[in-house]
């Protein structure tokens, strides 16, 4: 199995890209921060941000008013929030075209996607799980879209155990049937403009109700999940081997497989609590950091959350600034950017995936 086929190879330049990339990351938050719809001197947003973490400066012009609400519970919360789901769905979509063995897996490819988007439709137009509060839309949605991973898993292993090929078809098969049955809610229910409004604006995603107590356990699980499945290359690169390779080997990757699968899936279904849908961020992310660092999970798994944490960044800063008095929702941006670099890496001959490629 070749997985040096990157741009950069060897240790120091593999170090050099993660010091780089965490560099960039924080010096995209800062400047991030102080870009928006509202005109504020750079100098206040930092004041602001000072004051909130180490109580520096004067209370009454950086602890309250419009500034600071704007910076400390608008767009910091966003630009955080954008971090984690970056992560999340770039981790998740690098774990899943390895379980799959399938460089068009992404975290939406096993019917993720449409079991929350069935969940947050019915939320919102039946009102199922409103007696769970405030959250329940986002609560619904990240339960139909772990069920649903519960139903691959369940469907995959009908017949005997699952592997990457039954794992893709029982995926396709509930994507199929959650979709139908979302749009026959749709069809059906008689139901006034803002509630389908409503179901839209959750399907194109959004970092708008974003808050620093979902902010930061988002971020929490975005980073526990990298160091997990950093931790769990070696078998990751034996998922690229397939599993008949893998058991010469002295490994068995069924429970493995199932394993991450539940683990993606739950930081898929937290991503879609916390933003709606956002796509094409977990099948492009993992392919750029393929291209340039190779298909060792080693340096693809680290490479990949910090990528999507970057590129999700400053998605969320063009939606607020592209149209004038308007936010693009976050999903129709990705897609945008997401389709055409996605046929452009796929048409490039050199790039391979790994395994036998």
């Amino acid at each position: 199995m070749n997985l040096k086929t990157g741009v950069f190879r060897g240790r120091p330049a593999y170090l050099l890209a993660i010091f780089a990339l965490l560099t960039a990351l924080i010096f995209s938050l800062l400047w991030a921060v102080t870009i928006g719809s509202v005109d504020l001197a750079i100098g206040d947003v930092y004041r602001v941000i000072a004051h909130k973490l180490f109580g520096c400066f004067d209370s009454e012009v950086y602890g309250r008013g419009s500034m600071s609400d704007i910076v400390w519970f608008v767009r910091l919360p966003r630009l955080v929030l954008a971090m984690g789901v970056g992560a999340a769905l770039a981790l998740s979509g690098a774990v899943m075209q390895a379980i799959v063995k399938n460089p068009l897996a992404d975290p939406y490819v096993l019917g993720i996607s449409s079991g929350a988007s069935l969940g947050a439709t019915l939320a919102i137009l039946l009102g199922i799980g409103s007696f769970l509060g405030e959250d329940y839309v986002g609560i619904v949605a990240f339960a139909g879209a772990f069920l649903v991973s519960m139903g691959v898993i369940a469907l995959a292993n009908v017949g005997g155990r699952a592997n990457s090929v039954k794992l893709i078809l029982a995926g396709t098969a509930l994507s199929a049937i959650c979709s139908a049955v979302s749009n026959f809610v749709l069809y059906v229910i008689n139901s006034s403009s803002g509630a389908l409004e409503a179901v839209v604006r959750w399907t194109m995603g959004s970092l708008a109700g974003a808050n620093w107590e979902s902010n930061l356990l988002m971020l929490l699980i975005s980073v526990a999940a990298t160091l997990f499945f950093w931790s769990q290359y070696r078998t990751l690169n034996l998922m690229l081997l397939g599993d008949e390779s893998a058991v010469t080997l002295g490994t068995d990757l069924h429970h493995w497989r199932i394993l991450y699968l539940l683990m993606a899936s739950l930081l898929v279904g937290f991503s879609v609590y916390t933003a709606g849908i956002i796509g094409f961020v977990g099948l492009i992310i993992p392919h750029a950091a393929r291209m340039l660092f190779g298909t060792d999970h080693k340096k693809l798994i680290p490479i990949s959350a910090l990528l999507g944490a970057i590129f999700l960044l400053w998605a969320d800063v063009l939606c607020r600034v592209l149209l004038e008095r308007k936010e693009l929702p976050i999903g129709i941006l990705t897609s945008m950017i997401g389709a055409p670099c996605f046929i452009y890496l796929m048409a490039r001959k050199k790039y391979g995936f790994g395994g036998g490629d």
